[in-house]
């Protein structure tokens, strides 16, 4: 018989880092593609403008022409739709075809196109074609990372309920490094297009570390063991170890037997929703506001403190990129330590509905330019004090979300509990692209 207290320790926390590095390489990709926007939309401008902006400076928006002034809401719409589209699909194909091929053959697929843009960064080309080849580009980096994103879920939710954590970990640093590259890339000084090249170059980098990751974790004896028998272990055991070790012989419970555990009916997806429906609704809903603000709202906010000066150039990189995914990031990891409420308080859900108000918030502060709603939040300390809260509101339940999830329900029901809730993770992140045409519409 096996048992939770017969798993070999996670030497060196080899397993748990490995994780992280994956759930890294899940969103670097799209929060690249993301936080290069003052690239892609300098390659858009009008032949007229464009030596405006050969040195790597912005422009107002006064003089953006359709594309630019377009670019940010089609992106997240090309990235968000095919990642639900993608993440739906992987629930069909993930038992026909192998783990190892999703994961490994996806993160190969993400590192070509991220050769193929660093390439494309010294050919020029007219606005036009270099819109759509981006947004092909964008839909393909989606929709396989959709695939590696739902597989990655799956693969965590074998194991127990703190591995899920470095994914969500890893991922809100995937953002921050993203923002930080990009600074850097701005303060060396270097034209924009040599910038862009080097930033790309070191997506590459980090793409082939999470490959290299990935091919090493079937050689950890920890990891080994819970793919051979996690999915047989009961919740109670892995939850309750210390309970387990105290307990007397004579008040233990008759061990279920690996055979009886193999010849237990397969659930349907929808029982298995049942179980799960409010934590999936509530990660949905947190990704549909925060889509729905970051980053076709936040990006347009404009400064009224720098006057033109260097903070100008740094205030959406720093304010709206770093900042965002530096609080995304503490949130998200915070969930080590502490996971209050607990996974039957309706507090969550009560926190996660709050979350609404931050998109008539961000509306309100300095969009340029506008239409309709007048500036109640002029000042930029107003727009990075709802930027922190924002932030750290969506990293921290939506992992507390992706976490209860799985653990909701029956130990060999794991994989696909953790399959539903990355679907609805990204059904999310599409609903949310949906709405940041009407909440920029509307300013």
């Amino acid at each position: 018989m096996m048992t939770a207290m017969n798993a070999p320790r996670d030497k060196y926390n080899a397993v748990w880092i490995i994780f992280f590095i994956l759930g890294l390489g899940t969103l670097l990709p799209w929060n690249f593609f993301m936080t290069a926007t003052m690239f892609f939309t300098s390659r858009l401008k009008d032949p007229i403008s464009s030596n405006q902006t050969s040195n790597g400076t912005m422009t107002g928006a006064d003089t953006r022409n359709v594309l630019e002034s377009k670019f940010n809401n089609v992106m997240t719409l090309c990235a968000m739709v095919p990642l639900l589209i993608f993440t739906c699909l992987n629930s069909f194909i993930h038992q026909r075809i192998p783990q190892k091929l999703r994961i490994s053959g996806s993160l190969t697929v993400i590192l070509v196109v991220f050769l193929l843009t660093a390439v494309l960064v010294k050919v020029d080309m007219s606005p036009m074609p270099f819109f759509s080849l981006t947004m092909i580009k964008i839909i393909c980096i989606n929709s396989f990372g959709a695939i590696l994103q739902s597989s990655l879920f799956g693969l965590a939710g074998l194991l127990p309920a703190s591995y899920t954590t470095p994914v969500m970990s890893g991922q809100g640093l995937a953002g921050a490094f993203a923002a930080f590259s990009m600074i850097c890339a701005l303060a060396s000084g270097s034209a924009l297009q040599d910038s862009a090249f080097g930033y790309f170059i070191t997506a590459c980098v980090f793409i082939l570390l999470a490959i290299a990751s990935y091919l090493a974790l079937p050689k950890m004896e920890f990891f080994q063991f819970y793919m051979e028998h996690g999915s047989k272990l009961s919740a109670d055991e892995e939850n309750k170890l210390d309970l387990l070790k105290k307990e007397n012989p004579e008040e233990k419970r008759p061990a279920v037997s690996l055979m009886e555990e193999e010849v237990k009916p397969a659930s349907s997806v929808f029982s298995i929703f049942k179980q799960i429906w409010v934590m999936a609704l509530s990660v949905c809903f947190i990704f549909t506001v925060t889509i729905g603000a970051f980053p076709a709202v936040t990006v347009e906010v404009k400064s009224t403190v720098a006057d033109g000066g260097d903070w100008d150039t740094y205030f959406i990189p720093v304010s709206c990129f770093l900042l965002f995914n530096m609080m995304d990031w503490a949130g998200r990891s915070l969930t080590a330590f502490c996971m209050w409420p607990g996974k039957s308080s309706m507090w969550l859900p009560g926190l996660v509905g709050l979350r609404v108000i931050f998109i008539p918030l961000f509306m309100l502060c300095n969009v340029q330019p506008r239409s309709f709603l007048p500036v109640l939040f002029a000042h930029d300390a107003w727009y990075i004090v709802f930027m922190v809260f924002f932030a750290f509101s969506n990293g921290y339940l939506a992992s507390l979300c992706m976490c209860f999830g799985p653990k909701k329900v029956a130990a060999h029901e794991a994989e696909t509990a953790g399959a539903i809730m990355a679907f609805f993770l990204s059904l999310g992140l599409a609903l949310g692209a949906g709405v940041s045409f009407a909440a920029r519409a509307m300013v």
